[in-house]
């Protein structure tokens, strides 16, 4: 099983160049970042893991610059978000912004997507709740066929426009890896018959092997081979019997969950995440 590592960078976390450095040095195989664009002051949307909002939400800095700085720091993990909430990007502009990354990083970028959970966020995209899963849908749908196609055109409820050229092509063919998150039933459908992987959030291990059966029985369904999809568990306990739980099982990849701390002690935390990795 591989082993990665997600945080917020904040103006008090340590910079993430720095963190991208000391994930590779360590020999963790990916570092994730997550995105919000912003927070709304009023908001009737529930924290999804319970509780008040944890302050890194309001103060993280934005995903794809994050990213870059992570890529450019280092020569061979993986950078990945978790998760891009594509239903407030311009599909256009997010296509051109993940080729570019992919290229300029030597094919190490994985793309975990969601339709997001916070319906204040999104209407200030214009987007209403209601319409976020096929949002989502319908603007990858347009992204894979900017990647894939010399000139493109398309033509949704949502996403609308005549050929154009959207260059450069990523360097992993046919595209990055598309991730779905989340561990809902319309999440491990949608991830079954569109995306290349699935990427939950850690809950018990009895649940998450029920969800994993289901998803196979999915994958089956839709035509595809079980055995070469993929599964990335975000907030991975740094427990051995949880992790080998997770191997049992076939999960492809843990990745643990990191405070937006200072220098000194997120290398504390990283490293032992790492002794818990095995590394």
């Amino acid at each position: 099983m591989k082993y990665g590592v997600v945080y917020f960078p904040t103006d008090y976390s340590i910079r993430v160049d720095d963190m991208a450095r000391a994930v590779e040095e360590r020999g963790f195989e990916s570092l994730w970042l997550p995105e919000h664009t912003h927070i709304p002051c009023s908001r009737r949307s529930p924290y999804p893991l319970g509780g008040e909002l944890p302050r890194e939400y309001i103060d993280g800095y934005e995903l794809l610059t994050g990213m870059a700085f992570a890529a450019a720091a280092t020569k061979k993990i993986i950078i990945g978000s978790s998760i891009c909430l594509v239903v407030e990007r311009d599909p256009i502009v997010l296509a051109k912004e993940i080729a570019t990354l992919d290229k300029l990083s030597g094919g190490r970028i994985q793309l975990g997507i969601g339709s997001g959970w916070n319906a204040e966020e999104m209407e200030n995209h214009g987007i209403q709740f209601k319409d976020s899963r096929k949002v989502m849908r319908e603007k990858v749908a347009a992204m894979k066929a900017m990647w894939t196609q010399e000139k493109t055109e398309f033509h949704g409820k949502f996403v609308n426009f005549d050929p154009i050229w959207c260059n450069p092509k990523p360097a992993q063919k046919p595209h990055p890896p598309i991730l779905m998150g989340g561990n809902g039933s319309l999440a491990i459908k949608y991830a079954a018959r569109q995306c290349d992987g699935w990427v939950p959030s850690a809950v018990l291990v009895e649940q998450l092997s029920a969800s994993v059966v289901t998803l196979r029985e999915q994958l089956e369904q839709a035509g595809r081979d079980p055995k070469s999809f993929p599964i990335t568990v975000l907030f991975a306990p740094p427990d051995r019997k949880q992790l080998d739980a997770y191997q049992e099982m076939g999960i492809e990849r843990a990745v643990f969950a990191m405070p937006s701390a200072d220098r000194e002690k997120e290398l504390s935390v990283l490293d032992r995440r790492a002794k818990a990795a095995g590394f």
